[in-house]
């Protein structure tokens, strides 16, 4: 009787033992099948929103590792720019695309032609503050046809400067282009050439030769 009832209680716990894993694999699919219920939602806004994002290219087709000559040129050309000025003014450029921004600006902004300012903003130091210059004086009281900006901007070591110089004045006295251009181009002319001053006691011109006795040995 005791074989009996131990051979009972061992298949009961057997088939509970199984049971309770049944329960789990089943528990377990459940869960499966509610995660992957969740997270395709997710997955398909990700994908979607992936697929719907634009390329590089097209966000930003002058991206810094894009050759600069041929932004250069393709600027200058779609300024009107002939094909062999193109290519001479973007080979000679140390920054090629600076000098066609210059450019662009220019025309865009005021009346002067691309094919004015090109040699301008070619021999510039720094194309974009000249563009600047030439625009802030081109703007002010429809000056924008008067040519002679490009010669006094170029001049200006300071060309941001010296446009703010010529707005500026002609904002408060009744000045010609002419003439608040060349009372601006004069003032910075003349402290370009200021000398700087001596220390005290120090007279410049008169150059110092030590002189040694010297006492022959015996």
């Amino acid at each position: 009787m005791a074989f009996r009832w131990f051979g009972k209680v061992h298949g009961s716990d057997s088939v509970n033992c199984e049971t309770k894993m049944l329960a789990l694999r089943r528990f377990d699919f459940k869960l499966f099948k509610l995660t992957a219920k969740l997270s395709a939602p997710i997955i398909a806004t990700v994908g979607s929103f992936a697929i719907t994002l634009p390329s590089n290219a097209l966000i930003n087709p002058f991206r810094r590792n894009t050759n600069d000559y041929r932004v250069c040129a393709a600027r200058l050309l779609s300024l009107g720019i002939p094909a062999e000025t193109t290519a001479s003014a973007c080979a000679a450029a140390l920054r090629p695309l600076e000098v066609s921004s210059c450019v662009g600006q220019i025309q865009r902004r005021t009346q002067i032609p691309a094919t004015d300012s090109l040699s301008f903003c070619g021999q510039a130091r720094r194309p974009n503050d000249l563009a600047t210059c030439v625009v802030d004086i081109g703007t002010i009281r429809q000056e924008g046809v008067n040519p002679a900006i490009l010669s006094y901007c170029s001049r200006s070591l300071l060309p941001v400067d010296f446009g703010q110089c010529v707005v500026g004045l002609r904002s408060e006295i009744d000045f010609s282009p002419t003439q608040a251009m060349e009372s601006c181009i004069n003032a910075s002319d003349r402290i370009s050439n200021v000398v700087p001053f001596s220390k005290p006691g120090v007279n410049p011109s008169i150059e110092f030769s030590p002189t040694f006795e010297t006492t022959p040995i015996r």
